[in-house]
């Protein structure tokens, strides 16, 4: 075949590499493994658009790169196949959400193959699988059955915990575990019932049934993630969602707190990731306080970072959830309390904290003792304070804290400024630290000795401690949804959760009549006909949520098919960290935080060698949508061409970028696209109509999906990969346009004609190559390999094209160089690198097979250097000098140039100056 047309081929070696097992990879422990992971995506019904395959081409050139350079590499995909949106496609339509997951992922593959992503197959898991979630619920289990260990900093069996409470009770025993654990001795243990010791045993469980504060979605039948909710409302349909306490499966991941923060030192993360993800865990070291309530036998306590600002509070305020309001409240408060308390509490937590603007409260009609001043200080409520975060209570101190002053000012509530240097200033929280005033036996001291102080004088009085506090809260881990993970508990006669025996593993999703919750409001499983464990006792009926089976498959990926284990100990120990994972920014905090937390604990638990997952992560920009607008002259069918609107009265309307060109308007196709467009008429300019357009992201309701395959069809899937890594670094964030495309295809049909001839002859041969084609590959070879290891993609590509038109500008169509040429493009345009390679080269095996070429730094020594040559300031001529030339050569060849000659005539030269490899300038 001569003709350079990427349907003839494309298809071919997609099926060859398929057919042939191309990318098949076992452990070989004679190579050194490379692992490239991108994350897990979730197979929507719309398929791919151009801005998804992004991190996937971008892996898969590495992945394609490691090969060429010995690596054994393991570059797996799979499918996060449990979620929502099938779900509520199974409630409105009837259909079983393991039909449409079916349908999605089968779509997904055939985008990925048409790709021409480097996957292995065979090693493809979907988290709906039973022969995956089977190990998935076997993970719940061993959490389950385990506790965390401060002393040794791990997560150890339970039965080691029960038998230090058979001796010795709870003393001795520094355990993470719910803040009101039950304290016994080893005789008060032995004589506690089996249901009361399953209880105490659930206080101290890394997976435990507790009572939370959710978002409850009645509408949707179930709980959501707060990524899950913007604005009190669900993502996903709009529904109202409130904020309620509920029995829920939680993971007590706030044990591995201190790990999580203090690992990301050792991780090769951008600093904003690592930055994200700190802020998520949250870690202050401070004080509790404890604050009397005036009149009643109750004692709230506060956390602070600042208890150096104790004489600065004004107001204590609790946190809208917090389960003594009712008693808090007098009688004259009542009315407004339940009301704000009603509104407050529905409103997410993550929007509580992001809406600065927004100042509301109500005053409970009660007082607390400030430890430290004696002082009666009102007892407010606010949600900006939360229920998870410290204790749910907040002493404020307007003077120091940007929300406290705003609260207060709003509230007209005092402000005591306690810094040295905010007496008169307006906004006294712009200094954070200084000499206390205003503050008693603190006067005077630095902030940070002031804290010390006032420390040490809480817990001497009784009324304080040092405390450790966290923002991350043990996460929820039911969800009320039927198209998830079933978990491994069935209830036993006394209510107690026992775990469904190993060897009936996986416990089965079950079928059901419909997916809605029952009419008694128990979770869609409720639904089940004769679901029971032993013929008697009840499952469990909420399942897991969408990052119990995202949380751990970068582990099966080693080793799929196992039966015997999740993986082998040598797969593991072979496989080790994922190497490079790539990912979008939206998962940098849950998924990433939930995936480390289970590796720690296997790894805790000896069943992997390796704490951290993800060695280095790059979170790939995203591809935003070019949307174009035609306008219509209101009142009217007529469609104005942007350049003349301003002459009418118009209405912008997003029209299908698919019908739309270098921003030209197809008008025939527009007449077709839509019914109520079939007669439309148009006031064109210069004969063409010019739509407008704006930078925004993709989304179907404007319009601005490209579909890859679409643009496969037209321009063939290596044009997508190199233009995709072409648009810019991939780091950032780029606009699609379809307006530059065009040169990425006509650079690859520059490179068929170094192969053949317009007449379709072949015109390769076996010469030797000259130093100077040489060079052009070798510096190629250099600039391809450095920005493959770092990831500079966008920077590979121009150096493809300069490369390629040097050759064909030289003529060169040499063996030699035109084989090395295809390796080093393969992992960017493996179609067309593999079709020259065996076609036109004649080569038996498949390029993916081969070895990245070594460049040869000698060739790349340049033998001159080009002088720009001044006379008396203005450059006259350009000369040719060796790149060793000494100042007197030099002298000698530039004055003996005609044109230096001609400027100088005979005037007396005043000075010679010569830079090397710079510049020479002549004075007269």
């Amino acid at each position: 075949m001569s003709e350079f047309n990427h349907i003839d081929f494309e298809p071919k070696w997609q099926k060859y590499w398929q057919d042939n097992n191309i990318y098949k990879v076992d452990i070989d422990s004679d190579k050194p493994k490379y692992y490239a992971l991108d994350m897990f995506p979730y197979p929507s019904g719309a398929g791919l658009h151009v801005g998804h395959p992004l991190g996937y081409i971008a892996s898969d050139i590495v992945s394609r790169f490691k090969r060429l350079k010995g690596f054994n590499v393991l570059h797996p995909m799979g499918f996060d196949s449990f979620g929502l949106p099938a779900e509520q496609y199974a409630i409105e339509t009837g259909q079983h959400p393991a039909i449409t997951t079916e349908s999605n992922i089968s779509t997904f593959k055939s985008q990925f193959n048409k790709i021409g992503n480097s996957y292995d197959w065979d090693r493809e898991v979907q988290t709906s699988s039973p022969d995956y979630y089977r190990w998935t619920q076997w993970i719940f289990q061993q959490l389950f059955n385990s506790w965390y260990d401060k002393d040794a900093n791990k997560a150890k069996d339970i039965s080691e915990l029960v038998a230090h409470f058979e001796a010795n009770g709870t003393e001795g025993i520094h355990a993470e575990c719910d803040d009101n654990a039950t304290q016994f001795t080893a005789d008060e243990w032995k004589s506690f019932n089996a249901k009361s010791q399953a209880e105490v045993l659930l206080q101290y469980r890394l997976t435990f049934l507790s009572e939370a504060m959710v978002n409850w979605c009645p509408a949707l039948g179930t709980v959501l993630a707060n990524d899950e909710v913007k604005d009190g409302v669900s993502e996903r349909g709009g529904h109202p969602v409130e904020r309620k306490k509920m029995k829920q499966w939680m993971m007590r991941i706030t044990a591995y707190a201190d790990r999580l923060l203090n690992n990301l030192d050792g991780l090769n993360w951008s600093d904003a990731l690592k930055e994200m993800q700190r802020n998520w865990i949250g870690k202050s070291i401070g004080c509790e306080i404890d604050f009397k309530v005036v009149d009643k036998d109750i004692t709230l306590t506060a956390f602070t970072t600042r208890v150096d600002t104790t004489f600065g509070v004004t107001y204590v305020v609790l946190a809208p959830e917090h389960e003594l309001i009712p008693e808090l409240t007098t009688a004259e408060q009542k009315e407004a309390v339940d009301a704000y308390v009603e509104t407050a509490k529905n409103r997410s937590e993550r929007e509580r904290q992001s809406d600065v603007k927004t100042v509301s409260g109500v005053f409970t009609g009660s007082y607390v003792i400030n430890p430290l001043t004696g002082e009666k200080t009102p007892l407010w409520i606010a949600d900006y304070v939360l229920a998870g975060y410290g204790t749910g209570v907040v002493m404020a101190v307007p003077s120091s804290d940007d929300r406290d002053f705003r609260f207060a000012n709003h509230f007209d509530l005092p402000i005591v400024r306690v810094i040295e240097g905010t007496e008169d200033m307006e906004d006294p929280t712009e200094v954070k630290k200084g000499k206390m005033i205003n503050s008693g036996f603190l006067n005077g001291l630095e902030s940070d000795e002031a804290i010390k102080v006032a420390i040490d004088k809480l817990v001497e009085a009784g009324q304080g401690k040092a405390k450790v506090n966290f923002r991350i809260r043990d996460a929820v881990f039911s969800r009320q949804r039927y198209w998830g993970e079933p978990v491994p508990v069935y209830f036993d006669e006394n209510g107690i959760p026992q775990l469904v025996p190993d060897e009936q593993l996986p416990l089965d999703l079950p079928e059901v009549e419909k997916y809605l919750p029952t009419p008694e409001g128990d979770p869609p499983l409720g639904n089940a006909k004769d679901w029971k464990f032993d013929g008697k006792f009840g499952y469990e009926l909420t399942t897991m949520p969408g990052w119990a089976g995202s949380s751990w498959y970068f582990l099966r990926y080693m080793d799929p098919q196992n039966k015997e284990a999740f993986v082998s100990k040598e797969a593991a120990e072979y496989w080790n960290q994922v190497d490079l994972y790539v990912g979008g920014t939206e998962h940098a905090t849950g998924h990433l935080l939930y995936s480390r937390f289970w590796n720690m604990f296997l790894f805790d638990m000896g069943f992997i060698n390796h704490e951290e997952p993800f060695q280095r992560i790059v979170n790939q920009g995203m591809i935003q949508g070019r949307s174009n607008f035609v306008y219509r002259v209101k009142g009217t069918n007529q469609f104005v061409s942007h350049g003349l609107k301003k002459d009418y009265d118009v209405q912008p309307l997003y029209v299908d970028v698919n019908i739309v060109e270098n921003d030209i308007l197809d008008t025939e196709k527009f007449k077709q696209w839509r019914q109520d467009y079939a007669n439309a008429e148009f006031i064109l300019e210069d004969g063409k109509y010019i739509c407008g357009h704006v930078v925004e992201k993709m989304s179907k309701s404007k319009y601005n999906v490209v579909n890859p395959d679409v643009v496969i069809e037209k321009y063939g899937a290596d044009t997508l990969r190199l233009y995709e890594m072409f648009l810019g670094p991939l780091e950032q964030s780029k606009p699609w346009s379809m307006q530059g495309i065009d040169g990425v295809w006509k650079f690859l049909r520059k490179l068929w004609r170094l192969f053949y001839s317009d007449a379709g002859e072949l015109l390769v041969v076996d010469g030797k190559a000259t130093p100077e084609e040489l060079k052009i590959l070798h510096k190629t070879i250099k600039k391809a390999g450095e920005d493959m290891e770092s990831l500079s993609l966008n920077t590979t590509v121009p150096a493809y094209m300069v490369c390629v038109n040097e050759l064909a500008a030289a003529k060169c169509h040499k063996k030699e160089v035109l084989e090395q040429l295809l390796v080093i493009l393969s992992p960017f345009a493996p179609h067309i690198a593999e079709e020259l390679w065996q076609t036109a080269l004649g080569k038996s095996t498949s390029i993916v097979t081969e070895e990245f070429p070594s460049f040869d730094a000698s060739l790349l020594v340049e033998a001159s250097h080009t002088y720009p040559v001044s006379i008396n300031g203005k450059m006259r001529v350009k000369l040719d000098l060796p790149i060793d030339i000494s100042q007197e050569e030099a002298k000698e060849a530039v004055f003996a140039n005609e044109i230096v000659q001609k400027w100088i005539e005979d005037k007396p030269i005043k000075k010679f100056i010569f830079v090397p490899k710079r510049i020479v300038n002549v004075v007269v």
